[in-house]
């Protein structure tokens, strides 16, 4: 039988590249089957670049489609029989040149396409070899759960009673096994049961309760103690600091996250060798960067993640829907980066909804599901084959992947789509059990005796690896903890310069307009009126604004600080201190910058402790509106909610604190509010601090009358309390802010609204 390739370019040998159009032809004519039973010819070094561009193999004689044609990877070497007759027949030897020139280009084309030409493993898992089984599991998950409680009360529903009719099914009699060395991909449509698989076996499903089964790791049964000792989780979104430097990210986790049995030196080899792992070495040094901050591209901020979760060395990686957001070449390159690390001794599961063609031959095992239920689950290059003997055949020139989702997605357009469709995943799903009721490992072979796909050969011994985290090894304390936190902090906060820009300019701008309002009175004093309008002004205009700021910057981190704690990066505690202290250094400059011009242009009382005692009162009252805002972006899960808190609890402070209205004026509710008003306080003292002895005249007609500020203060009702009082119910007041920030990180889940 004579077999010929035939496409749009006329080369001398086969393109192995899916772009290229072409088809196979044999003596009866097209075909979409690949080659009948051949043995294809060794591989050749072709092409200046060094690359290997063919493998060896044997084309089986079978069902199997052969790239771009729908099929299974295939990978092609021009054909050479004593009966060929094709393009490469009698070739002559002048020709052989412009073949190798154009296998050059080609090999040039495929180093472009994938910038990971180093397929070397820097850092492998060197512990023992890893399984993850899932046995008969059926979860069921509650939707009201998954509604946050601020949209379930804007609905006029209430969020803590459990309705039955919400609950449905997730994930049905779900079974598989994966082993160390695989890398297995969950694929489906929208709700098929992919997030609440990784939920599962995470041990992170909230909201949903297992029904039956159980998910076991290395023969054990999986407990939350267990998963974070083995699995690490990279979420979706990327979570990081935007102004430290990819080495530095991954720098402050080693020391957070691996033990005190590393030394310093210990912890920067792990660094560089993660670095190296995950090919970041070019931009090691740029700033990580999202979406206001320029930094690293999206491929590489995904692949800082990873290396986040891989400085520990864990056994078993699980990525959700890593490549989100990212582009096609990104993405090809970033699941190339993961199939490596499977390479590594690893196991590797990711969730996608519908990759690429590329990135799909990339996979060792898929688990298609819909409707929580298992259509498919074997090797990558079974698929096409599977589905051809259940009768439906990939069509020419279509990407697996896409099709097979497609066909099994559940249609809701109408009651009578979704029925038909629904029991056609259900009749798939059943002929996908009967085919593997027999195999412990629920995988489809083509051969009952076919070794298994990817798995990493057991009888090679794991060299020990010293550095590999112990059961024993004491993570840092909580003393190492804060101080990396805060360092941490710093880091970032000092390098963020255009917001520091800005900080420092509203504040000087705010001083410089209230202080040219007062100016030009030279040696005459203002007015008592005009002098107390001044000072209210001065504690009660700029907490404003750092109530904002405060409150936007906690809702930025939030969600990076939900999944530390929740990795056990650290606790509540350390990072709770390493955020009071850490803004400290930002707090005093701006208190600095604000109150200064102030003070001389309005020509406050020059002595150096009324000075002193003035920029005092004017730190503790800024510090309480940053630990106000602490705590109301702690408390509430949304910018919104946590802006209306604040600025709800200021403009009351704001209302009661002396200068609106009298304080003996007010009711009984504005007057408990005032007890608690800092902006009051701060009134208060500031009047003490530039009246208290003083002698003001009051002009009454032609007469001028002497009269001591002290009576003015007393018929103000601001001189119920001397000023060492006053200092210490503003120290009480940012106290009871800081312990109601401390509880609601102790207490309540940093949730962002991304996460429910």
């Amino acid at each position: 039988m004579r077999i010929t390739w035939t496409g749009t370019e006329h080369t001398a040998c086969v393109c192995r590249r899916v772009c290229q159009r072409g088809f196979w032809e044999t003596d009866s004519g097209p075909s979409e089957r690949g080659p009948e039973v051949g043995q294809l010819r060794e591989t050749e070094n072709i092409g200046t670049d060094g690359q290997q561009l063919m493998s060896k193999g044997t084309a089986t004689k079978g069902h199997r489609h052969s790239w771009p044609h729908g099929g299974a990877q295939t990978q092609l070497a021009p054909w050479r029989g004593t009966d060929t007759a094709g393009p490469m027949a009698g070739q002559a030897p002048e020709k052989r040149g412009l073949r190798d020139s154009q296998d050059a280009s080609q090999g040039l084309q495929d180093s472009l396409f994938s910038s990971e030409s180093d397929n070397s493993l820097y850092f492998t898992y060197s512990g023992q070899s890893n399984t993850l089984e899932v046995r008969d599991l059926s979860y069921q998950v509650d939707m009201a759960s998954q509604v946050p409680w601020y949209e379930q009360l804007a609905q006029f529903k209430i969020p803590w009673i459990s309705h039955e009719d919400s609950c449905e099914l997730g994930i049905q009699n779900l079974n598989f096994k994966v082993r160390s060395g695989q890398m297995l991909a969950i694929i489906g449509s929208s709700g098929c049961g992919r997030a609440s698989l990784l939920d599962v076996i995470t041990g992170r499903g909230h909201g949903g309760k297992i029904k039956s089964g159980q998910v076991w790791i290395n023969g054990q049964p999986s407990t939350p103690q267990l998963v974070r000792k083995s699995v690490a989780h990279v979420r979706q979104h990327d979570q990081l600091l935007p102004n430290l430097t990819v080495r530095e990210t991954l720098a402050f986790v080693a020391q957070l996250r691996l033990p005190t049995t590393f030394s310093q030196a210990q912890r920067d080899k792990r660094v560089e060798d993660v670095i190296a792992e995950l090919r970041l070495r070019q931009c090691a040094d740029t700033r990580v960067g999202n979406k206001y901050v320029r930094g690293v591209s999206g491929g590489e901020r995904r692949r800082v993640s990873i290396g986040v979760q891989l400085l520990w060395n864990p056994g078993i990686l699980i990525l959700d829907e890593p490549t989100s957001g990212l582009d096609s070449f990104t993405a090809h390159n970033l699941v190339k980066t993961l199939s490596r690390l499977a390479k590594g001794n690893r196991l590797v599961l990711i969730s996608l909804h519908q990759p690429r063609s590329d990135i799909f031959r990339l996979f060792d095992l898929v688990l298609l599901m819909t409707s929580g239920t298992t259509i498919y689950l074997g090797g990558a290059q079974h698929m096409v084959q599977y589905f051809t003997e259940v009768g439906h055949p990939c069509p020419r020139y279509s990407n697996p992947a896409d099709f097979y989702v497609d066909l099994t997605s559940i249609d809701r357009r109408s009651r009578e789509q979704e029925v038909a469709t629904r029991e056609k995943a259900w009749s798939l799903a059943a002929l996908f059990r009967e085919k593997v009721r027999d195999f412990d490992d629920f995988l489809w072979r083509v051969e009952e005796g076919e070794p298994e796909v990817g798995t990493c050969a057991e009888s090679a011994a794991p060299v020990r690896d010293t550095d590999h985290l112990r059961d024993s090894a004491k993570p840092p304390g909580s003393v190492q903890q804060f101080t990396t936190l805060i360092r941490r902090q710093i880091s970032n906060d000092f390098r963020d310069l255009p917001t520091l820009l800005i900080h420092a300019a509203e504040a000087c701008l705010m001083s410089l307009i209230i202080g040219f309002l007062y100016y030009g009175h030279g040696s005459d004093r203002l007015s008592f009126t005009d002098r107390a309008a001044l000072l209210f002004m001065i504690g009660a205009l700029i907490p404003f604004n750092v109530i904002l700021d405060v409150i936007a910057k906690c809702h930025s981190e939030r969600a990076m600080l939900y999944y530390e704690l929740e990795d056990g990066l650290y606790t509540a505690g350390p990072y709770f201190f390493a955020k009071i202290l850490g803004e400290l250094p930002e707090h005093c400059a701006y208190v600095v910058i604000y109150g200064m011009p102030t003070y001389w242009l309005a020509n406050l009382r020059p002595s150096p402790e009324p000075f002193l005692l003035h920029f005092l009162l004017l730190w503790l009252v800024v510090f309480c509106c940053r630990t106000m805002a602490l705590a109301a972006a702690a408390l509430l899960p949304t910018f919104h909610m946590s802006s209306f808190l604040g600025n709800a609890l200021y403009n009351s402070f704001y209302l009661t604190g002396g200068f609106m209205i009298s304080l003996d004026n007010l009711w009984t509710v504005p007057t408990w509010i005032s007890k608690v008003s800092f902006l009051r306080w701060c009134f208060e003292g500031l009047m003490k601090i530039q009246f208290k002895g003083q002698t003001y005249p009051l002009v009454v007609g032609n007469l001028t009358i002497p009269i001591p500020a002290d009576i003015i203060l007393s018929t103000m009702a601001l001189d119920s309390y001397p000023l060492y009082t006053i200092y210490l119910i503003l120290i009480g007041i940012s106290s009871g802010f800081v312990v109601l920030y401390y509880v609601t990180l102790r207490f309540i889940k940093q949730k962002s609204s991304q996460d429910w």
